[in-house]
C-alpha cells in the first residue's frame, strides 16, 4: 500500500476517472497513468489488474444507473458484451505473459494515442439515426465488441470512448443510448480481465478495493 499522500492522490484519480467514464468514457486515461506514476516500481500487469478492480465498480454502477433511466437495445448489448468478454480475456492473457519491459512502452504509447484521438474527435450522437440492417448491426456488435474488448484486456484506457464512437458513428445510436450500451459492455470487459488478472495473482487487492470505493 502506498503512503498516505500517494494513496490520497490515487483515490482522487479514481473518483475523477469514474465521473469522466460515466459521461463519455476514457476514465482510464486518468486512473491508469496515476497508477503508473505513483507506483513505478510495481509490475505493469499488477497495475493493470488493480486498475480493473477499481474500474469494474464504476462501470457497473454507471451501467445500473443508465439501464434504469435509458432504453437499452438488449440484443445489441448482449451480443457486444459477450464478444467483448472473450476479447478482453484474450487481451488480459497477453498482458500476463508479456514482460513489463515490453508492456510498459505499449501501455504508454497507447495512452498517448488514445488521448490524442479522443481529444480531436468531434461530438456525435445528438440525434439517433440507425444506419445498419439488423443483421449488419449484429455483426458490428460481435466484431467491434471482440476487437475493443481485446484492447481493453491488454491496455484499457479509452475503451468506453471507443465503444461510444462505434455505436454512434457506425450504428447510428444517439449519444445517450450509446453511452448506456457502452457501460454494459465495458462492465463485461472489466470482469473478464479482472478474472484473468486475479487468477494470476496480478491484483493489489488493498489498494484496488480502496480505489474501487472512490470509483
Amino acid at each position: 500500500m502506498p503512503d498516505t499522500g500517494d494513496l490520497l492522490l490515487l483515490l482522487l484519480a479514481a473518483f475523477a476517472a469514474a465521473g469522466l467514464d460515466a459521461i463519455v468514457g476514457g476514465g482510464g486515461l486518468v486512473q491508469l497513468p496515476a497508477l503508473l506514476l505513483v507506483l513505478p516500481g510495481q509490475p505493469v500487469v499488477s497495475l493493470l489488474g488493480t486498475n480493473k478492480l477499481s474500474s469494474i465498480v464504476g462501470t457497473f454502477s454507471a451501467a445500473v444507473t443508465y439501464c434504469r433511466k435509458v432504453r437499452v437495445d438488449r440484443p445489441t448489448a448482449v451480443r457486444m458484451a459477450s464478444a467483448a468478454f472473450l476479447g478482453s480475456a484474450l487481451g488480459a492473457y497477453l498482458a500476463t505473459v508479456l514482460d513489463s519491459s515490453v508492456l510498459r512502452p505499449v501501455v504508454l504509447v497507447a495512452l498517448v494515442a488514445v488521448f490524442l484521438y479522443t481529444a480531436r474527435r468531434p461530438s456525435l450522437g445528438e440525434v439517433e439515426a440507425l444506419r445498419q440492417t439488423p443483421r449488419r448491426q449484429a455483426a458490428l456488435a460481435l466484431v467491434g465488441g471482440f476487437g475493443i474488448g481485446a484492447y481493453d484486456g491488454l491496455v484499457g484506457p479509452g475503451t468506453g470512448s471507443f465503444l461510444v464512437f462505434l455505436l454512434v458513428g457506425a450504428a447510428g445510436l444517439s449519444f445517450l443510448h450509446a453511452s448506456a450500451t457502452a457501460k454494459v459492455v465495458n462492465t463485461a470487459t472489466n470482469l473478464a480481465a479482472l478474472i484473468l488478472f486475479a487468477a494470476g495473482g496480478h491484483v493489489l487487492w488493498g489498494l484496488g478495493l480502496a480505489m474501487a470505493a472512490a470509483n
